[in-house]
């Protein structure tokens, strides 16, 4: 998952880029990057790490220009720790950087094809650059020194016709603005928003409008399944629908973990579906618990928050925080390499000995995913004193991967794969496990949802909505991001650092 950011203005756009990113760094930790635009030069400034850590001021003076993209990024398969930071370039044709978010289930094909047919070179192991390559030769085959809008969107076409899979995309041609584009799908999020200044109206495209409060910018919409967005240099936005039978079936796992609360996504507001969440979870816990003998209920921080409060509430029983957060630990769900994952939990979560010492907590979760953080937790309340652990999850069993752009395990490391809800209660330690129900979920996700017929739910049930996912694909990703291979590449990245080093 990443988040990705554009903006058109008509002052400099450095600082509105840098927060923008530092709003949305929930989406990516692992790289940041900007790329502004004036005149017909192009400044860049990318690195491995933090949004804080990559840009410092001697940087962020040398990013000139009134429109300019940005991302922040965490690996998916087949790039874990290597420095493949966006946005990415490309010098033919006009001067394009581009920066994606999701994950191009036929990216192998289309790298061929770059390169047999379309006498282009890839130079990493991401598929972003393949996307940007892709969308270069289709304006390239204009065969025009000057292109108009018209041209804009014939290639937006032409990229939905060979690209596959999930793609959230912001653009900056040289010379003539921003593009915006989302697949066919709508798999992952994209909004844009709009200011009224003196000289115009500025423009902002992002994954999440949360980057639009921060910003001071007004929500407009979200951009649509298939559709495009170009803004030229004269502040004028053009948007067209670029693909054929396009249907709006966006991932419901935003909602469940990646989002921020206080983002609207397809007009569904996070905080909203996760408080629908916890009224469902509490019905389930109700119907199967009834005599039940939880004396608090503590959030596991920070996403089940929302759901946990609200579950609290519906079932009558005390919340409490119980886990006090360290917030300059990462997010353990992202780290490469289970040894990375497993040191980190007590490091990142330190429970408060008084909520637990002699009560049935019940512990709640947005989704359990390996389950060797939740074995750990539930373990620490233990240690804590509880007398009984319960454990509900907000989401359903994690029992498939994800090809989409959400860097989950191999499937035969899922703890869901194969287990039924005793067997996942056994292996975690809990005393009792509720899960929630996926039709429920997505009632809690769609209740307020317009023109949305169904979600992505493909990590729950298998059902892949771009239906073209094989077993062969399936098992070539988990080939990738199991943790032997995480470590095989952590290893040869540090190899490379140390000579880098000691050169």
């Amino acid at each position: 998952m990443c988040g990705i950011v554009g903006i058109f203005a008509y002052r400099p756009v450095n600082q509105a880029l840098y927060d923008g990113l530092t709003v949305l760094q929930h989406r990516g930790q692992d790289a940041a990057g900007i790329v502004t635009c004036e005149d017909d030069r192009l400044f860049m400034r990318k690195d491995n790490g933090l949004v804080r850590d990559v840009f410092h001021t001697r940087h962020m003076l040398r990013l000139h220009g009134n429109m300019g993209i940005g991302h922040v990024r965490y690996p998916t398969a087949g790039c874990f720790t290597s420095a493949e930071a966006q946005p990415f370039y490309v010098n033919s044709p006009y001067g394009i950087t581009l920066a994606h978010n999701g994950n191009l289930t036929n990216a192998t094909e289309l790298k061929r094809d770059l390169f047999l047919e379309d006498r282009r070179h890839i130079n990493t192991d991401s598929d972003s650059e393949i996307l940007l390559n892709v969308f270069a030769h289709e304006l390239q085959d204009t065969g025009k020194l000057k292109i108009v809008p018209e041209d804009i969107f014939r290639a937006i076409a032409g990229v939905h016709r060979r690209c596959q899979g999930a793609y959230a995309v912001v653009a900056m041609i040289t010379g003539y603005g921003i593009v915006a584009f989302r697949d066919p799908h709508g798999i992952r999020p994209l909004a844009i928003g709009k200011r009224n200044t003196k000289k115009g109206t500025e423009y902002v495209i992002a994954s999440e409008s949360v980057a639009f409060d921060a910003l001071d910018y007004k929500m407009m919409r979200d951009v649509e399944p298939g559709e495009a967005i170009y803004i030229d240099m004269h502040g004028v936005m053009h948007a067209r629908p670029c693909a054929e039978a396009p249907e709006l079936t966006p991932c419901i796992f935003e909602h469940v973990y990646f989002a921020r609360p206080d983002s609207i996504i397809d007009g569904i507001s996070v905080y909203k579906a996760r408080l629908r969440m916890g009224d469902y979870l509490a019905k389930k816990i109700r119907r199967e618990f009834p005599d039940h003998d939880i004396d608090v209920v503590l959030p596991i921080p920070d996403t089940s928050r929302t759901s946990a409060l609200q579950l609290s509430y519906s079932l009558g029983v005390k919340y409490s925080e119980g886990f006090i957060k360290n917030r300059y630990i990462g997010r353990t769900f992202i780290m490469p390499g289970q040894k990375q994952r497993k040191k980190s939990v007590r490091q990142k979560l330190n429970p408060i000995e008084l909520e637990f010492r002699g009560k049935n907590v019940l512990l709640v979760d947005d989704s359990i995913v390996r389950g060797t953080t939740s074995k750990q937790i539930i373990q620490m309340a233990r240690d804590a004193g509880a007398s009984k652990v319960y454990f509900a999850s907000a989401a359903p069993p994690v029992r498939y991967p994800n090809v989409y752009g959400i860097d989950m395990p191999s499937a035969d490391e899922l703890i869901g794969a194969g287990r039924d809800d005793r067997q996942i209660a056994e292996a975690i330690g809990a005393d009792r496990l509720f899960y929630q129900d996926l039709d429920d979920l997505v009632a809690a996700v769609k209740k307020k949802a317009k023109g949305i017929k169904r979600f992505d739910t493909s990590v729950f049930n298998g059902e892949y909505v771009t239906g073209d996912v094989s077993e062969e694909y399936l098992k070539s990703i988990d080939a990738k991001r199991n943790d032997k291979a995480r470590e095989d590449e952590a290893k040869k990245d540090n190899e490379v650092l140390e000579i880098y080093n000691t050169a």
